[in-house]
């Protein structure tokens, strides 16, 4: 799932990534509204995390336009996405202003960080972007709650991209991903690496998973298009 941390503050902007980042989100940061706009006309997201107090467009506005604003993507209406509105006001008349404008939550700094955890999977799950209780291929099976894999019944390792590329691959099935695909799905907008990187990570899956018994070409190469599970 991807995320859009909306904040001009670069300390907190920089612990939401990483606390995101190491629950397997993919996470890109805007510092003003008007950069976020951008973003959201060009990407699709699954969350917004949104400040209130941002320069040239502030969070009420940006979520007022949001909601009224049918934004152009394939397949996706991000005007629709769960907003979840971060502030140092909190008193009940910013909340109802925050909440009138369409934010879904409203969460006041400071903040603890594994409540503000749990509010993201809640409104993931009311999103319509619920956990899937696992994921299966064959013999593979994937488990996206506690991002642990299993092939014929044995424990497969991996990094946290290793495991962002099998499970897209699995959510696919047959369709083919090119590596551009698999680098805007897997990477942020801020860590876009070539696309050898995509195939070296491919490579190091399909050894790990030869090592536990998986055909070589379990993930299978489709000359000139990208890859696709056999």
């Amino acid at each position: 799932m991807r995320i859009l941390v909306v904040e001009d503050d670069t300390q907190l902007a920089e612990v939401l990534s990483e606390a995101l980042t190491r629950r397997q989100y993919v996470v890109d940061i805007a510092k003003d509204g008007e950069t976020a706009w951008y973003s959201v006309e060009s990407v699709k997201y699954d969350l917004l995390i949104l400040d209130v107090t941002l320069p040239k467009l502030d969070g009420i506005r940006f979520c007022q336009r949001l909601r009224t604003t049918q934004v152009s993507h394939p397949a996706y209406c991000n005007y629709a996405v769960p907003v979840l509105m971060l502030t140092a006001r909190d008193t009940v008349v910013d909340k109802i202003t925050g909440l009138d404008a369409g934010a879904d939550d409203y969460v006041a700094k400071p903040f603890d960080l594994e409540e503000l955890m749990a509010r993201i999977r809640a409104l993931l799950r009311r999103g319509g972007s619920a956990t899937v209780l696992s994921f299966s291929w064959g013999s593979l099976l994937l488990n996206p709650s506690t991002y642990e894999a299993t092939y014929d019944g044995k424990p497969l390792s991996f990094t946290p991209k290793e495991y962002a590329i099998l499970e897209l691959l699995v959510a696919n099935g047959r369709r083919v991903l090119s590596c551009s695909s698999i680098i805007e799905q897997v990477w942020s907008m801020d860590d876009t690496p070539v696309e050898e990187t995509v195939r070296s990570h491919i490579k190091c899956l399909r050894q790990k998973l030869k090592t536990l018994g998986a055909p070589e070409d379990f993930i299978e190469t489709v000359h000139g298009l990208g890859y696709r599970l056999k």
